[in-house]
């Protein structure tokens, strides 16, 4: 299986699919180990889907650690993502326990998780500072932040020298991030990667996306799904599309998305129609109930 790439800023290259170990795996401090996550994240890196994003605040690195020595894949073949949350006023200390865990020497990708940690500008603008040595010292090749609005991207912006190569947030037809965000981004060199992409085709069924995806699927190949459409729009549109999922045969129903080739008409479709209605999954707390940004 052979996933197109994405260039960052800083010259590094970013699979535009990955394979995540995100809410559908939160270990919420349990101390057992997941042997179900640790064999499907070894059958996903079989398969090819070597973009592996991760999170300390997840609790799966020792799994994620373990598939990746069974998997038996050259770790220069794999693409890492990790971020730092918990500890994020340590985060030298966070790098190297997550690094441990992961029986890694770096990183490919490290964010900042959220930027809800810190009651400044001066706050984002310190932990950037640690997040730029942590890329000096190798532990992490390329550095970025997750979850991060325009103001927190201007604010660690005035005083970085490395600035962030990527933005990881919830992006989807139905949260596609109002005031021009996600083309701002990207014309000043941060790339966009998306989780919970997969909201229209299965946490919405009742939006209106749903039947012109069926519609799409079945016109794009009788094994193709809504999702894997789904998955194709955002890639086609330069967006990271982190996805995850507890049955191994997703993983087959996720890769025929970089077979399908949606039309203009129909990426424009996705994109219209999925902006009439709204609908956010994560971190709602920080959002009045009808903000898109």
């Amino acid at each position: 299986m052979s996933i197109p790439s994405l260039t960052l800023r800083d010259g590094k290259t970013i699979p535009l699919l990955a394979f995540g170990t995100g809410t559908t795996w939160f270990k919420a401090g349990s101390a057992s180990l997941d042997n179900h996550l640790v064999q499907t994240t070894k059958a996903a890196i079989q398969k090819g889907f070597y973009h592996l994003d991760c999170a300390e605040m997840y609790g799966t690195d020792e799994e994620v650690g373990i598939a990746i020595k069974e998997a038996g894949v050259p770790r220069e073949k794999l693409f890492v993502t990790n971020k730092v949350s918990n500890n994020i006023h340590d985060i030298r200390g966070a790098v190297e326990q997550g690094l441990k865990k992961m029986q890694l020497d770096y990183f490919d990708l490290y964010l900042i998780h959220s930027p809800h940690f810190a009651k400044s500008d001066a706050d984002l603008q310190q932990a950037w500072k640690e997040m730029e040595q942590i890329k000096k010292s190798g532990k992490a090749r390329s550095i970025g932040v997750s979850n991060y609005l325009r103001p927190h991207i201007e604010a660690t912006l005035k005083t970085a020298v490395e600035p962030p190569v990527i933005n990881q947030l919830e992006y989807h037809p139905y949260l596609q991030r109002a005031n021009g965000f996600v083309p701002w981004m990207q014309q000043n060199g941060i790339q966009v990667a998306s989780y919970k992409g997969l909201t229209p085709a299965v946490r919405c069924p009742q939006g209106p996306l749903h039947e012109p995806l069926v519609k799409m699927a079945k016109a794009h190949g009788r094994d193709v799904s809504a999702a894997a459409i789904l998955l194709a729009w955002m890639m086609q549109t330069n967006i990271v599309a982190v996805t995850t999922t507890t049955k191994t045969e997703r993983l087959d129903e996720y890769a025929l998305a970089l077979g399908v080739t949606l039309t203009p008409e129909e990426v424009q479709e996705i994109s219209d129609l999925g902006a009439t209605y709204h609908l956010r999954m994560s971190w709602v707390q920080f959002y009045e109930k009808n903000d898109r940004s």
